[in-house]
């Protein structure tokens, strides 16, 4: 597996239309790749105060000329890919790292027909309490910063910290679609090393073709990898 990131440029008009629509971004992260041989890789975008960056998880090693010609720079080279497999083999229980996730927390209601529908969580405390509840499918323990001690459920929902929130709204098939997404940052310890493989590699909640799900660790100095 490659773990690849790219520098979008800002200021392009090809970039904005990109961040504008997940729907023509999920296509342009599918372009980066032979037809047919990647079909559900996980992207993320990252907007910090140095940049724009593109994130994808992919079994195939992808090639972003494409984005490049309508979103990076034309003079310069702005992506790399990374083999994925060295983090993997190298987790181990009891490692901590800083985690970035974005996510689509949601949650199924029933009617009082029965009819199940599913609803976006639009509170911190909704969204933070979702994240907190799947410690254990995950395989982590979420950690509060350096020198602040919290216990119990209500500690593991304050060491979760939403850093972004929006609500999304693009074209799709003639049709809108609304998507309400969380950017999660923080710190885990490792409980689980399959676990958390498998949270690593298949993403995490709902709306991975749109850019959520994707689930990146760091040394705790830094957030992304």
């Amino acid at each position: 597996m490659y773990l690849s990131r790219m520098e979008l440029n800002p200021a392009r008009r090809g970039t904005q239309k990109l961040l504008a629509n997940p729907q023509a971004m999920h296509a342009a992260v599918l372009a980066a790749f032979p037809h047919g041989t990647e079909s559900r890789p996980l992207w993320r975008i990252d907007r910090d105060r140095d940049g724009v960056k593109l994130y994808v998880l992919s079994s195939g090693r992808p090639s972003f000329e494409h984005v490049q010609e309508q979103a990076g720079w034309s003079e310069q080279v702005t992506w790399e890919s990374r083999d994925y497999a060295g983090l993997l083999a190298r987790l181990q229980v009891g490692q901590r790292f800083a985690f970035r996730l974005v996510a689509n927390p949601s949650h199924v209601v029933t009617d009082a027909e029965g009819r199940k529908r599913r609803y976006a969580h639009v509170t911190i405390s909704q969204q933070t309490r979702w994240l907190s509840e799947r410690a254990d499918t995950l395989g982590v323990r979420f950690l509060p910063p350096a020198g602040v001690e919290l216990e119990g459920d209500e500690g593991a929902e304050a060491a979760v910290t939403v850093t972004e929130r929006a609500t999304l709204r693009f074209p799709r098939d003639g049709k809108t679609v609304t998507l309400g997404v969380a950017r999660f940052d923080g710190l885990i310890e490792v409980t689980n090393v399959d676990r958390l493989r498998q949270a690593l590699v298949a993403g995490v909640g709902r709306g991975k073709a749109y850019g959520c799900g994707l689930l990146t660790l760091a040394p705790t100095q830094q957030l992304t990898v």
